[in-house]
């Protein structure tokens, strides 16, 4: 594993230790805490997890939140949560549309360096972002990766995508595969392995997803995904596991020890992430790139430490 590691590196945010990953949230905090927090609007923060942890996240030195939202309710919750507001800038708006506008506007203007998804629906907060005319689109395909610390495995794994794009074609897979790999350098990886992930480990013309995985493996032998070492298809077991490649007898450099998962669809994603959550015990972070900023975006159920976790990962992107 020490071959994938850099330290050193000016490119590598996290300093990570010889042994793995186990501790990734962690050292990246206290490596964000020694820079000036990030300005963030903190679109609708309207329910008792999102309006603690973007607090949190304050308090914890990582960001300045801009709170949108409905004054008097921002203020009544924060009363019955204990927390004090007084020290952030709250910028009213009477709808979840109205503020996923104005969060969006904070962002375009560069009033703020991030945007963090509230307690509104991930679809209205991403129908602002995406607009051609006045929203935060690039030349970069937006994709969402969970980065996930589960308490089985030794590094930590980044699961994309699982929000943002339903069912991806292979043109849209390379700018997915591609997002996840330069935030994985940034994380301090800097040979990340890949594992296009399918329910089978070799290529079936009835199964789309490793037609995919073949072309992108082919894709990356010819520099047209860079950075990282990819496989593919291989199965969620063989791709984490290294008794399942042992048992399966496969000759691989990325099987066994995966630091990205690429799955074939949003439905796959978001059930494999929230199993490893749920059921697993993993720890999660949630971020949206290839937007003009990084975009925090986490489940409306998930935590307070999620949400402080995924806002330590936006303050990397943004100094970046």
């Amino acid at each position: 594993m020490n071959e994938l590691l850099h330290n050193t590196a000016s490119d590598s945010i996290v300093q990570l230790p010889e042994s793995g990953v186990s501790d990734l949230f962690g050292r990246l905090i206290q490596e964000c805490q020694k820079r000036e927090p990030i300005p963030v609007a903190v679109c609708w923060p309207c329910s008792e997890v999102s309006l603690a942890g973007a607090v949190g996240a304050a308090e914890a030195g990582l960001i300045r939140p801009h709170l949108v939202g409905p004054e008097y309710e921002m203020l009544r919750l924060a009363e019955v949560l204990g927390l004090d507001l007084s020290g952030y800038e709250i910028v009213h708006s009477d709808s979840e549309a109205k503020a996923a506008q104005q969060s969006t506007e904070l962002c375009r203007a560069g009033f703020v360096k991030a945007l963090m998804k509230g307690s509104l629906h991930t679809d209205l907060l991403m129908r602002f972002v995406l607009q051609k005319e006045g929203g935060l689109r690039t030349s970069r395909r937006v994709s969402h990766v969970f980065i996930m610390e589960a308490p089985l495995y030794e590094r930590a794994l980044l699961i994309t995508d699982a929000a943002i794009n339903i069912y991806p074609t292979l043109e849209e897979k390379v700018d997915i595969v591609q997002n996840a790999i330069d935030l994985a350098h940034l994380l301090g990886i800097r040979v990340p392995k890949v594992a296009i992930l399918s329910a089978v480990e070799t290529v079936n013309p009835k199964i789309a997803s490793t037609i995919d995985a073949a072309a992108l493996c082919k894709m990356a032998d010819r520099g047209q995904i860079s950075g990282a070492i990819l496989d593919g298809p291989l199965a969620f077991d063989t791709a984490i596991s290294p008794e399942a490649l042992r048992v399966k007898h496969l000759n691989s450099a990325v099987a066994g020890e995966a630091d990205i998962v690429l799955v074939p669809d949003l439905e796959s994603g978001n059930m494999l992430a929230k199993q490893l959550e749920y059921l697993g015990g993993a720890r999660l972070a949630g971020i949206v790139l290839g937007a003009a900023v990084p975009i925090v975006l986490t489940s409306r159920a998930d935590s307070p430490e999620s949400r402080v976790a995924s806002c330590a990962v936006a303050s990397v992107l943004a100094y970046a």
